[in-house]
């Protein structure tokens, strides 16, 4: 069996985004796609001595648009501002600095597209936590279905016979049709994720931030947290 897991190439993901490519032999990157605002494309939260915060990379947005089209507005100063962010919320974790120092050079460049600021990150993450998957673009298969036909002809393109799927795609009148999968010979794994605790540098503890709260407590047995996370399949 080829299982493949689809999603957009957030900024810094949350843990529950490397499950799914840990759980997946196949996992693909959702480039093509319409540009959601106020999404997780081009921020995250991380933990600071007052909460979550959020981290937001500044964009050239027009509706409509592609995410593999979005420009980043580097007119605004917020790599530095996130360098600074980032090191003063986390300088005092437990694995702050063999992590830090992997991950920081990535703010020295000058990207100007999001998607290649966010596939630099992703890829240096699954690099650190040694994950090691094949991976692909959307866009490379020149699908131009939408809804369950588009995932169904990615399925088909790659040789997947099963199709890895967040519960909230579950919910009565969203873009998932099971019995499109049925019809297909594709097994629709619907999955929810128990978010696990660790020593966080500040309490209590909040779930659901971006991974590198948990590279930054944990560093190198984060891999082993994320590889261990409870799965439901419903």
């Amino acid at each position: 069996m080829t299982t493949i897991a689809i999603h957009q190439p957030g900024y810094i993901p949350w843990l529950s985004f490397f499950k799914k490519i840990i759980n997946s032999d196949i996992f693909v990157f959702l480039d093509d796609v319409q540009y959601a605002k106020n999404y997780f494309h081009n921020r995250n939260k991380i933990r600071t001595n007052d909460g979550a915060s959020w981290v937001t990379v500044p964009v050239e947005y027009q509706f409509g648009q592609l995410f593999n089209k979005i420009k980043i507005n580097n007119k605004k100063n917020w790599s530095k501002k996130h360098q600074k962010t980032i090191s003063m919320s986390y300088s005092k974790s437990k694995y702050f600095d063999p992590i830090w120092k992997q991950f920081e050079p990535i703010y020295e460049n000058d990207f100007d597209q999001l998607i290649d600021l966010n596939m630099n990150i992703i890829n240096q993450l699954m690099d650190i936590m040694s994950i090691k998957k094949k991976t692909i673009f959307s866009s490379e298969l020149n699908i131009k279905e939408t809804g369950s036909s588009r995932i169904i002809e990615i399925c088909k393109a790659l040789n997947a016979d099963a199709y890895i799927s967040g519960t909230g795609n579950k919910e009565k009148g969203h873009y998932i049709n099971s019995e499109d999968f049925s019809k297909n010979n594709i097994d629709l794994i619907f999955q929810e994720y128990d978010h696990p605790t660790y020593n966080q540098c500040y309490e209590p503890f909040i779930p659901n931030l971006s991974i590198l709260d948990l590279l930054f407590n944990t560093g190198n047995e984060a891999k082993n947290i994320l590889t261990s996370m409870k799965t439901k399949i419903i």
